[in-house]
């Protein structure tokens, strides 16, 4: 069984992480977001508030070497649904939604990344606030073959106060091929206190290799929305 505490704080390396759930209060609807690098090229990156999204952006733009897989928007939202992913299919899924196209719909027109030998998996989820419920998608390759992209949705009726639904890229690395995520998304403990899930995650997060991490609350009553941000190499705090 997956734990936060084996697959998230002593893996280390679980790449970009994505979770999504509710505050024990049921106040608030949360997305938490982090990404990690071992290379120079991945590691100069900062997030950025983006109006009522969030971006990817380079902290030293000279020093950015190709930004194809590693500059995007990971936060967006359209009417009531809020968009959070690990790329470039933020768009693809936000277009979707203003042409009527689903969350799944959206991500049949996507498959993992093309950076052999890894072939990183797209971790994708929404919220949709009216429905009260949540999706999940991770779209990988079938045992490292890239013939075959696997789609894997997950839908969530409901929410459970106080969790979340954790998936992230990674699993393990073998002969220098880092392995994709495996299994179902699992749940892991969300606070009352965006500053408090911030923290609790960053805190415990490889220090080595976490570049930034995003957590977005949704009011559940009047859909205000605040963000907490933490930077490895910039400034931190509530948007």
């Amino acid at each position: 069984m997956k734990t936060v505490q084996q697959d998230l704080f002593e893996n280390p390396y679980p790449g970009r992480t994505l979770i999504v759930g509710m505050t024990p209060s049921g106040s608030h609807y949360v997305q938490v977001y982090w990404i990690m690098g071992r290379s120079t090229n991945s590691r100069n990156r900062v997030f950025e508030l983006d109006g009522w999204s969030v971006k990817n952006k380079a902290l030293d733009p000279a020093q950015m070497e190709d930004p194809s897989l590693i500059i995007y928007y990971p936060i967006r939202h359209w009417e009531n649904v809020h968009i959070v992913s690990n790329g470039d299919q933020t768009d693809t899924i936000y277009d979707g939604l203003q042409h009527n196209r689903t969350f799944e719909q959206s991500l049949m027109l996507r498959e993992f990344e093309p950076d052999a030998p890894h072939f990183t998996p797209r971790i994708s989820a929404v919220i949709n606030t009216d429905l009260k419920q949540y999706s999940l998608s991770i779209l990988k390759t079938h045992e490292n073959d890239p013939s075959v992209c696997l789609r894997n949705s997950y839908q969530y009726s409901k929410f459970k106060s106080g969790i979340g639904h954790c998936i992230h890229t990674y699993n393990s690395e073998q002969n220098g091929v880092l392995k994709p995520f495996e299994g179902d998304p699992f749940e892991v403990p969300l606070f009352d206190s965006n500053n408090e899930i911030a923290d609790f995650y960053w805190e415990r997060i490889n220090a080595e290799n976490k570049i930034a991490l995003l957590v977005k609350f949704i009011n559940v009553s009047n859909q205000d929305i605040q963000f907490q941000i933490r930077n490895k190499h910039s400034t931190n705090g509530t948007l």
